[in-house]
């Protein structure tokens, strides 16, 4: 896991639907920045997935920058392919980014290791927050609010200190392509 405190790791990735490349850059002037690891096939993402279209329609206006990121071998898990990350962008109507990680590299810059992962980091792009969206998982019967993310963005936007009791993120592995495990999940 990314330590608290961590700078924001660079990327510079095309968006699925503009095709436009997003960069840290992209959110320069945003107070705090989201950034999503998530895929269309995992059921947790699957989920989540109008929490997260409700994220970006509640914060987005709000100076929070999101980009969601998709890092899964798109050879071996179809569903995960930019053109169809593209119809999930547009059946969710995201309001942010949807970039694909086609070399992997973004998410082990970030240390991702599953779908969903949440991080949040302030204005100076230091790692506020890494961990879950709330505490429901598909078959627990807890309803998906959001809780713990939205309380993380909350005190970045209220210039508060967010709570350092966090909770990982569950989900399903990150689909690394054959050879490029990262060494954290000894490759």
């Amino acid at each position: 896991m990314l330590e608290l405190g961590t700078q924001a790791p660079e990327f510079n990735l095309p968006d699925v639907v503009s095709g436009r490349m997003v960069s840290l850059g992209t959110f320069e002037a945003d107070k705090a920045l989201l950034v999503m690891f998530i895929c269309r096939h995992c059921p947790y993402v699957k989920h989540v997935r109008y929490e997260l279209a409700r994220l970006g329609a509640d914060y987005g206006g709000r100076g929070v920058g999101i980009v969601a990121i998709s890092s899964n071998d798109a050879a071996e898990f179809s569903d995960d392919a930019p053109e169809s990350l593209k119809e999930m962008a547009a059946e969710l109507r995201f309001t942010f980014p949807f970039c694909y990680d086609e070399s992997q590299d973004a998410a082990k810059a970030y240390a991702a290791a599953c779908t969903p992962d949440f991080y949040v980091f302030d204005r100076a792009r230091r790692l506020v927050y890494r961990g879950q969206l709330d505490d429901s998982r598909p078959g627990n019967d807890r309803p998906v609010t959001g809780a713990d993310l939205r309380a993380a963005l909350d005190a970045v936007l209220a210039d508060r200190s967010v709570r350092s009791d966090q909770h990982a993120s569950m989900g399903c592995d990150i689909k690394w392509k054959r050879g490029n495990e990262p060494r954290y999940f000894g490759g």
